[in-house]
């Protein structure tokens, strides 16, 4: 994961990064004011999150001029939503509405045409919203004048068969979020007393927002707890179960945060297969192995324990020999059907400038290992991983027929999943940030990680880190 205290990044690393934001003035952590109306409100923070062949959605914050919620930035205002847009820059003759009297605007466009370019403004109390600057990217699509361009796609061809909800790192049990290692001017996020726990409010509103989008099956790819305490896996289970039954509706691969531990509170759990007692196996695990093989309709989903190792979670990942040997042997049984493969950690990190700590990707010789195995089965398409809590899609050389979609954190800022949407003649990936009013506001609270310099590294630079397109032939799936 890329800002979170598990990682454990080398000093020097940390060092090296902290370049990026040693000039931003960190303040104290305190409770930020009321939301109050103002007459004079400034919109902010425009991004473009989620371009379909139909939809799209559009977010941002108004707040009150000149303040400071000690956060760095204004404090919340109140306000209405409003979108204007259509095929012309001049013609802005469509029109929609988010919900009014809350600072943390939702937009959804909706009946649009596929393979057309559309132009917007968003705008709160008639001022137009300023967008999230990327140093390498736009966050609010194409600029073009003084408004915003960008291009629905066509469809998957063929016949929509079933979507499933990819998230990963949610973190039941974490109270501060953003933390880096122990450097002393980083400084952590909580939640504003008297709300709910945000891994919490986060989680819950994944399951309603996966079902609201019309997922059939969800694929958590690790670190669903904090430090895999048996109270905070059975609050993620319990959460999760809301969505379905493991096993059938959602499976969940480990990732390093859920590895074996040591000591109170772990001492009733099962010995590990590593170190420490694994509690994790004993609340997720349907086999005695925390790796597996599943058929979802003819489609092979091969999930990963991508920590399966000794260690203390803050180095790279890695799979034991035993691992490595059944997942080749798996991928050879059956190299022409379809298949995706998930787990915590990705293969290589691209445009990572933490990715020099090490602890950001699999053992290298690994990666190498499985890109090479994925060169020979031609049926894996999609390989999904969390960890670095970012949206990034890469295509590696040595696979170039396999997507890498690393997918942002469902505890903390963007705070979504990604939609799979499987057609018989290919598919396409969507993040969607999560709506709950409590996940709208903690997601924008804790956009303010690292003195707001976490939108840099976590939205993605390219509207395509998020949402794309694939044609593949998928007509043997039901």
């Amino acid at each position: 994961m890329t800002v979170v205290i598990c990682c454990r990044p080398s000093r020097r690393a940390l060092l090296r990064w902290s370049a990026v934001v040693a000039g931003a003035s960190l303040l104290p952590i305190v409770e930020p004011p009321s939301a109050r109306a103002s007459d004079d409100v400034q919109p902010v923070n425009l991004e473009l999150v989620t371009v379909t062949e139909t939809t799209a959605v559009l977010t941002w914050y108004t707040g009150v001029p000149g303040t400071d919620d000690g956060l760095g930035r204004m404090e919340p205002a109140p306000s209405d939503a409003e979108v204007l847009y259509g095929t012309h820059p001049s013609r802005l003759t469509g029109v929609a509405h988010g919900p009014s009297g809350t600072p943390y605007h939702y937009v959804e466009l909706t009946g649009l045409e596929p393979g057309r370019t559309y132009y917007y403004r968003a705008r709160s109390r008639g001022r137009d919203a300023a967008p999230t600057w990327l140093a390498a990217g736009q966050a609010a699509g194409t600029p073009y004048g003084d408004v915003f361009a960008f291009t629905t796609p066509q469809p998957p061809p063929g016949r929509h068969l079933f979507s499933v909800a990819l998230c990963n790192d949610l973190h039941l049990g974490e109270t501060v979020a953003g933390l880096v290692g122990q450097l002393p001017w980083i400084k952590g996020i909580e939640q504003v007393p008297g709300h709910p726990p945000y891994p919490e409010a986060m989680a819950k509103a994944l399951i309603a927002d996966a079902r609201a989008r019309g997922a059939h099956y969800l694929l958590a790819a690790g670190d669903v707890s904090s430090e895999a305490a048996p109270a905070d896996l059975a609050s993620a289970k319990s959460i999760l179960d809301t969505f379905g039954t493991l096993g059938d509706d959602y499976l969940i691969a480990r990732g390093n945060h859920d590895r074996a531990h040591s000591g109170t509170p772990y001492g009733a759990c099962s010995p590990g297969e590593h170190q420490g007692n694994d509690c994790f196996k004993d609340a997720f695990s349907t086999s005695d192995r925390t790796y597996f093989s599943h058929d979802l309709r003819g489609l092979r989903v091969i999930g990963l324990d991508t920590y399966d190792k000794p260690g203390d979670g803050g180095d790279s990942g890695g799979l034991s020999a035993e691992q490595h040997a059944w997942f080749e042997a798996e991928l050879k049984k059956d190299p022409e059907r379809p298949t995706i493969v998930f787990g915590h950690h990705p293969l290589f990190t691209e445009n990572d400038p933490l990715a020099i700590t090490g602890a950001h990707s699999l053992d290298a010789g690994q990666s190498l290992r499985i890109l090479t195995a994925y060169g020979r089965t031609p049926g894996v398409f999609l390989h999904h991983a969390g960890h670095t809590h970012r949206n990034q899609r890469s295509v590696f050389p040595l696979a170039p027929r396999v997507v890498q979609q690393e997918v942002g954190a469902v505890k903390e800022y963007p705070g979504g999943f990604t939609l799979l949407r499987v057609h018989t003649g290919g598919y396409a990936l969507n993040f969607y940030k999560t709506r709950s009013d409590e996940a709208r506001a903690w997601s924008e609270r804790s956009r303010q990680e690292l003195s707001g310099q976490w939108p840099q590294l976590s939205l993605g630079n390219r509207t395509t880190d998020r949402n794309t397109v694939t044609n593949r032939d998928l007509s043997g799936l039901r």
